[in-house]
Order: structure tokens, then C-alpha cells, then sequence
């Protein structure tokens, strides 16, 4: 099986069908098929072959969804990068990806590592070539993607993720949210995000509905959105729905009325949202729990509680229980870290057999081969199993639904003249859920701003510290390891 096989019902059973809306241009299932069969002849024609991997910068648009299908169809690995990142982190991802090109707007200019492909240019050069599907050979096995998560080390690494893995995932996902080609499907989040990608594009694409991609979400015009599409169907994270609360009662409820289901993730949803959020819309979002490396993991059911504060309980096919630092299970209403097995999970971090090694254990006792992939997140399970996360075995910052490991800024920071030392850690965000901030110890003179400055021409918008506080010294322990909870 591969995403081929799950998507061909609607690119070739539904050919007719309306099956994409952007920017008031409307495309046909047929469409996609022969547009995205053609960029694939294009990139075979410049060189890609099975197992290459092309790195693709852009925001939302068809033309991305052209370019992801047609990789998928090649056997070539498919590398979205973050729009908002800066030279810093597309160097590492460009050096350690080592694709064969890149692919981004005329006017963005990325590190001069590999060849630079203008998407325009592409495109011009794909409608003159045939539309008929490449016929490669495609198993569960083959990867399908790169998609890189931030690292406790700071670099970012790349999770592989295989045909499988996107194909168990996105059939659990229509079976246990009753999707099906009846949905009006609004996508607002960014396809260069696994939750984007492998969950909304990868749903719509294997049901059939009817979709309405969005650059971006723009809470601004949210609401005039749902109101002249009339979705049934949409995926949001927690700063989306708080935003959301924003629109008047009456708007609201009508935008609630013709809903089916709201689902939320990437990170944690306030429960005090929640309910607000039914009271206003009519509706429980509903919340589940994903990582980049295995996808959906556990949801809060369709049919049944949806129990705030928690994720629900695990996904069919998926084995998940709770460890203690010594790999025994802890009972219970006790906390412990959260460790899985299934066709979810991904095959190992890209070119890093060390830090693939490091994510996976096996417990006292057991199989050596049979291994379980380490989450780093902590929680507890109720008697009748809803998990509820208490947080990061790391320290781990979730804001606004991106992920941020403070080491990445903390080593930023410290490559600047006028800082000793650096720590970042995550405080409480009514918007964003968290946000950075961070702690400094000078070198003489201290200039917020300037650090401010730095950061922003360094960094990716959402990493860069909301304030920036001096302090003498950082707290350490006897082992010297900064005591982050005392400087919260």
C-alpha cells in the first residue's frame, strides 16, 4: 500500500468533481491529477529519482499541493521547510537534507547549497510536458518525507515518515472522525507543518470532500471565511480557537450550526477554551495528541466523552503505556513518559543513528528487537484510560502550535558580544499557549532591544524571546545545571 492507493479514489474515481478552493479559483480533481503528473515529469526531467529529496519552501497554494503529489508519485522525498525561517535554520536543514534542489518563490533567496529552483520557472516548464502518471514503484516502506522537529540539542533532525505511516494515519483518521466526500473541509494551517500535511492535506485528499485552502489564518477575516464557505469540517490549534472566541455571538452560532466537527492539536488546549468555546459555538473540540515523528497517537472519541484537559485514549493499532526512568511501568493516576508501538511511527531520524538510537528502549527484560519509541512527554492515564499530558521530559516550548527547544535560542543568544550566558524558558501565554523569554547574563553593557534585534534577524519570528531579563547569575545546581523552574 501506498498514498498513490489511498488518494486515486478521488484523483481518478472523482475526476470530475470540484475537489479545491483557493483564492476563488476552484480546481477539479482531474486537474490536480494531470497538473501534479506533469510537475512530477518535470522533476524527473531536471534529475530527481526515487529517494532523492527535494526541500520545498513555500506558503499554502495549489502549487504546493503539486509539487507534494508529485513526489509522492516519484518516489522522491518530500522536505517542507517553515516559511518564517531564517538563513541559520535553512542552512542546517538544506546541509543536512543534502537535497538534490529547492524549491521557493522568484523573490526568496535560500542559501546558496544546493540548486535553487523558482517555483514560476517550474511551473512554466511542467504545462508543456505530458499528463500522464510516471509509473514508479512504490512500497509502505518508501519514505515519503523529511520533516524536521527541533532536537534537545538544538539542531533540528529529520523524521523519516514512509507511505505506512501517512497511510495508517490518515485511514484511522477518516474512520474515527466519519469523514467522508460529504465534508466541506476549511485548511488553514500552514502544509509545510505535519498537522497541515500529513493529517488536513492527506484527509481531504483520501475522502474526496470539497476543500477550502487558506494561505493562512488570519482571525481578522475567520469569520467571514466560515461563513461564505459553510464548512463542516475543521482543524485548528489552540491559538486559532482562541482567536475564534473573538467573533460576536450571533456570527458564532451560526457559524456552529452548520458544523460537524472541530479537532485541535499540536498543543495543549486550556480546558477554560473549551468550554467557552462550546457555550459560544455549540460545539466540544474535539482534542488529540501527535508528535512529528509518529503522527496521531491518541484522540478524544467522535462518539462518546470528549474530556477536557486530556487527549483521549489511543488510536487503534497503537500500543502506548507509561515508564519510569527505568523502563518500568508506573500504575495508575502516577506519571511517567509516555512510550508507543505501531504503524505510526517513523523509521528513524534522517542520517542520525544516534539520535534514532537514543528514541527507542526496550523495558526489563524484553525483546531487544522489539523497541518503543521514547515520546519525551510525561502524563498520567485514568482507570478508564484518557491520558492527559503533564508536559515535556525535555523543556520543550509549544507556542502557537510550533515547536521550540530554548537550547536552539539559548546558543543564539550566547554568540553575541554582549552576552555570557543565556536561558530560555516557557511562560504562560493566554494566545499562544506559551511563549520564550529569556534570562541573560552580560558582558558589561545590556541593550534588550539590540538582543531583540538579533534575534529577529536570526531566528524564525516565533522563537524570538519576548523579553529579555539581566540577571547576575543563572541558578545552578551542584552539577552545575541551571535550575530553569527558579528563574519562572
Amino acid at each position: 500500500m501506498n498514498l498513490t492507493n489511498l488518494f486515486d479514489p478521488s484523483l481518478i474515481g472523482r475526476a470530475a468533481g470540484t475537489g479545491l478552493e483557493f483564492e476563488g479559483r476552484e480546481y477539479t480533481f482531474a486537474r490536480i491529477e494531470t497538473s501534479s503528473n506533469r510537475m512530477a515529469r518535470a522533476l524527473a526531467r531536471r534529475g530527481l529519482a526515487p529517494g532523492d529529496r527535494l526541500c520545498v519552501k513555500l506558503r499554502n497554494s495549489p502549487a504546493m499541493i503539486e509539487l507534494y503529489l508529485a513526489c509522492v508519485k516519484l518516489g522522491v522525498i518530500f522536505v517542507p521547510i517553515n516559511v518564517l525561517y531564517r538563513e541559520r535554520e535553512l542552512t542546517h536543514i538544506l546541509g543536512d537534507a543534502q537535497p538534490r534542489a529547492a524549491v521557493a518563490q522568484e523573490d526568496d533567496e535560500l542559501p546558496s547549497l544546493v540548486p535553487q529552483w523558482p517555483l514560476g520557472e517550474l511551473e512554466r516548464e511542467a504545462e508543456s510536458l505530458s499528463g500522464e502518471r510516471p509509473q514508479v514503484q512504490l512500497e509502505a516502506a518508501t519514505p515519503a518525507a523529511l520533516v524536521y522537529t527541533s532536537g534537545t540539542t538544538g539542531a533540528s533532525k529529520g523524521a523519516i515518515l514512509t507511505h505506512g505511516n501517512f497511510e495508517y494515519n490518515t485511514r484511522t483518521l477518516i474512520e474515527r472522525w466519519k469523514i467522508d466526500c460529504e465534508d466541506r473541509f476549511l485548511l488553514a494551517l500552514p502544509l509545510f507543518h505535519v498537522h497541515g500535511l500529513g493529517n488536513g492535506l492527506h484527509c481531504w485528499l483520501a475522502s474526496g470532500c470539497r476543500m477550502r485552502l487558506v494561505e493562512r489564518f488570519d482571525h481578522t477575516t475567520a469569520a467571514a471565511t466560515f461563513l461564505d464557505f459553510r464548512p463542516t469540517l475543521f482543524f485548528g490549534v489552540p491559538t486559532m480557537y482562541v482567536r475564534l472566541l473573538e467573533t460576536p455571538g450571533e456570527t458564532a452560532r451560526r457559524i456552529g450550526a452548520g458544523m460537524r466537527l472541530f479537532v485541535s492539536g499540536s498543543a495543549p488546549l486550556a480546558p477554560q477554551v473549551l468550554e467557552e468555546f462550546e457555550r459560544k459555538f455549540g460545539h466540544v473540540i474535539l482534542e488529540r495528541y501527535g508528535m512529528t515523528e509518529t503522527l496521531m497517537i491518541m484522540s478524544n472519541p467522535y462518539e462518546g466523552e470528549r474530556r477536557a484537559g486530556t487527549v483521549g485514549l489511543p488510536l487503534p493499532g497503537v500500543q502506548a503505556r507509561l515508564l519510569d526512568d527505568e523502563g518500568n511501568p508506573v500504575a495508575e493516576g502516577e506519571t511517567g513518559e509516555i512510550h508507543l508501538k505501531g504503524p505510526n511511527v517513523f523509521s528513524g531520524y534522517w542520517r542520525n543513528p544516534e539520535a534514532t538510537a537514543a528514541a527507542f528502549r526496550e523495558g526489563p527484560g524484553e525483546d531487544p528487537r522489539e523497541k518503543w519509541f521514547r515520546t519525551g512527554d510525561l502524563a498520567v492515564r485514568s482507570p478508564d484510560g484518557y491520558y492527559t499530558i503533564q508536559g515535556r521530559r525535555g523543556d520543550l516550548i509549544i507556542s502557537g502550535g510550533f515547536n521550540i527547544y530554548p537550547r536552539e535560542i539559548e546558543e543564539f543568544l550566547q554568540e553575541q558580544q554582549q552576552v555570557a550566558e543565556a536561558a530560555v524558558v516557557g511562560v504562560a501565554d493566554t494566545l499562544r499557549g506559551e511563549v520564550p523569554v529569556a534570562y541573560i547574563v552580560p558582558r558589561g553593557e545590556f541593550d534588550p532591544a539590540a538582543l531583540e534585534a538579533c534575534c529577529r534577524a536570526g531566528l524564525a519570528s516565533f522563537k524570538v524571546p519576548r523579553a529579555f531579563h539581566r540577571v547576575e547569575a543563572l541558578p545552578r545546581n551542584a552539577l552545575g545545571k541551571v535550575q530553569k523552574h527558579l528563574l519562572r
